[in-house]
């Protein structure tokens, strides 16, 4: 178990380096260099939707990948996601500016944006899996938490990459190659990840499926017709995930730097200690998980979003950094609660031959309604605001927090006491 929640975790992280800087890299240079003719505001929100792009496909990774990892087995779907990511990313790094190549640059980001993301939604399916799905009864929850605690590691990877850049080399300097570094970097993070994956094995209950010939034939076919509910009651439940941590970790940097006038190393900074407790702290609360259950620590995580979302944006536009980082921790404690969990959770709400696809399509859809939307209503909502804090931003959190914990409500609980997985009967389609 430890080697491969070890692979798991590194494999993740890598994947997630690769999207987490891009969206870094939207906040801080992308709209001038891609969007020269648009507003500082205008040119931000364009580089935030090339960034929301990566969202929109990943459902569809989920369907792709989902497939090969409900027909042909796990192991599959964890090589070809981190090479499709891995040159999706090193390509982003190597396109030429709009000075350079004009409307051809931007229509080339979205093209690879939207493979990064392709390549990712399928990601998260195969490596949870491979944990859950190996792990014993009683600690799944933790065994399938390393994963989660991947994307924590890509973020501090990208962020301290950027950090380091923005910090060693002039602004002219980082706008003109700096920012590509990290995008190139990811070619050798990828055959890294590659190579220690290589020597994973299948996991027992696909083997058993496919030693039994059970395997589904369509099952994107099959979650349609037989789990519509559960999926999209699981994509709203996680929904609030999504857009807090994008919140913190994307559209924070941009209303720091250009709105509150902090220097972008300072807002890094507060960010990433805040997501690297979050991530230290994902095994404590999978731990939790294990114990009272995955639906009660959800609800929780749920409930502190909303009520935290305002005390976030008050500290925040202090600009003072003691303060941003506690406003940003509160976040990332209340995301952590319920995404800790999650691994475990989903893969428990669906029955082996369709779980790849089933909690991969829920999951990914949930970044498109939470992470693709957020960064971009959030600039919206935030731009003319006057001299106060934004609080329209915090509003929009509260909101998504409160449908999010309507959604759990409405989902089961899968207590680790129970037998090894929980499989239920698929709906029936309608007539």
């Amino acid at each position: 178990m430890g080697r491969l929640a070890a692979a798991s975790l590194v494999g993740t992280a890598i994947e997630f380096f690769d999207f987490f800087v891009y969206g870094t890299a939207a906040a801080l240079v992308l709209g001038p260099l891609f969007f020269p003719a648009f507003s500082p505001v205008a040119g931000t929100l364009a580089a935030f939707g090339t960034f929301a792009v990566g969202f929109l496909s990943r459902p569809l990774g989920s369907v792709v990948f989902g497939h090969v990892g409900d027909r042909y087995g796990r192991r599959p779907v964890l090589f070809a996601s981190l090479l499709l990511t891995g040159c999706a990313t090193v390509a982003v790094g190597c396109v030429p500016t709009y000075g350079s190549i004009g409307a051809a640059a931007p229509v080339l980001l979205l093209v690879l944006r939207f493979l990064q993301g392709l390549g990712l939604g399928g990601e998260w399916g195969g490596a949870v899996l491979l944990t859950a799905e190996h792990a014993p009864e009683g600690r799944r929850a933790l065994w399938a938490s390393f994963p989660q605690i991947g994307p924590a590691v890509g973020f501090l990877l990208a962020n301290g990459v950027m950090l380091a850049l923005t910090a060693g080399l002039g602004d002219a300097d980082f706008r003109s190659w700096g920012w590509r570094v990290p995008f190139w970097a990811a070619g050798l993070l990828a055959a890294a990840g590659l190579a220690l994956r290589s020597s994973l094995a299948e996991t027992p209950q696909f083997e058993a499926l496919a030693a039994e010939g059970r395997q589904a034939g369509a099952p994107l076919t099959e979650v349609v017709r037989g789990h519509w509910r559960l999926v999209l009651l699981t994509a709203g439940a996680l929904a609030v995930g999504y857009a807090v941590f994008y919140t913190v970790s994307t559209w924070a940097l941009a209303y720091g730097t250009e709105r509150l006038g902090v220097p972008s190393t300072v807002m890094l900074t507060c960010v990433m200690a805040a997501v690297a407790v979050k991530g230290a702290l994902t095994p404590c609360f999978a731990l939790l998980g294990d114990r009272y259950g995955r639906r009660t620590l959800c609800l929780a995580g749920c409930a502190a979003s909303a009520l935290w979302m305002f005390p976030m944006i008050a500290l925040l536009h202090t600009a003072r950094p003691l303060l941003m980082f506690l406003g940003f921790l509160g976040s990332l404690l209340a995301f952590v609660t319920m995404f800790a969990v999650v691994a475990a959770y989903l893969p428990e709400l669906y029955e082996p031959r369709v779980r790849c696809t089933g909690a991969a399509v829920g999951y990914n859809l949930a970044g498109v309604l939470g992470g693709a939307l957020t960064p971009i209503v959030a600039t919206a909502v935030s731009d003319g605001g006057g001299s106060g804090p934004p609080w329209g931003v915090a509003a929009y959190l509260t909101v998504v927090a409160l449908v999010s914990l309507g959604c759990f409500a409405l989902l089961p609980e899968t207590l680790p006491a129970r037998a090894a997985v929980r499989e239920p009967e698929p709906e029936r389609a309608p007539v």
